[in-house]
């Protein structure tokens, strides 16, 4: 399989992972990544991969549950999407999650929870590669639940005599404590330098967030 000189790239942003990560590692306490400047910086860094699309997953609460949080990810969502990114959202589901204190007692928080999140990733990963539409899949997540379809990605490549890569990219820094990428993947790790220079100047709120 030879390996093509300029190799299309499709990003597969999973919006509440590159979130938590970037919180761990450098500090930040909101979304504040511009999705289309860190593809595009982090498909520069590599040789001749030639960004061609960019698809952004999350999940998004309620406007009864958290309507700040609502108007956040809503405001961003469309904003994304003007820009000529494509996204797919779903409403986070809300359960309790018990905690054990240290006295022995245990203590309950409403925590939310993305569903179909990670399977519509999946799902658009592979579809794509047996589409032919990219050479290289850049994923920003750590979510082993996508290593099945870069193993299906693989198999899609043997099938079709053709290379393709899949990269798993994501924030690391001294305080990250999973500082593994995909499995089966290359692992891109995000310095703090990089990760700041792709800021969203834009607030997409109209008060104070702080996240939970």
């Amino acid at each position: 399989m030879t390996e093509p000189k300029v190799k299309r790239t499709v990003a597969f942003i999973d919006g509440q992972n590159l979130f938590h990560a970037g919180r761990e590692a450098f500090g930040h306490r909101t979304p504040n990544y511009d999705p289309a400047k860190l593809a595009t910086a982090i498909a520069s860094q590599q040789t001749g991969w030639q960004l061609v699309q960019i698809r952004f997953y999350t999940g998004i609460p309620d406007a009864g549950d958290n309507p700040k949080w609502h108007r956040f990810w809503s405001a961003k969502l469309l904003a994304m999407s003007r820009a000529g990114i494509v996204t797919y959202s779903r409403p986070l589901r809300y359960r309790n999650k018990q905690f054990r204190l240290p006295d022995g007692s245990t203590h309950a928080i409403l925590v939310g929870e993305e569903k179909g999140i990670d399977v519509r990733l999946a799902l658009d990963i592979t579809r794509l590669a047996h589409k032919n539409a990219y050479d290289v899949a850049l994923v920003f997540s750590q979510d082993q639940d996508l290593s099945e379809a870069a193993d299906d990605v693989r198999i899609t490549a043997k099938e079709q005599g053709r290379w393709i890569k899949i990269a798993s990219a994501f924030p690391t820094s001294p305080t990250t404590k999973n500082r593994r990428g995909i499995n089966s993947t290359d692992w891109i790790k995000i310095d703090r330098a990089t990760y700041d220079t792709c800021l969203d100047p834009r607030q997409y709120r109209d008060s104070c967030l702080v996240s939970r």
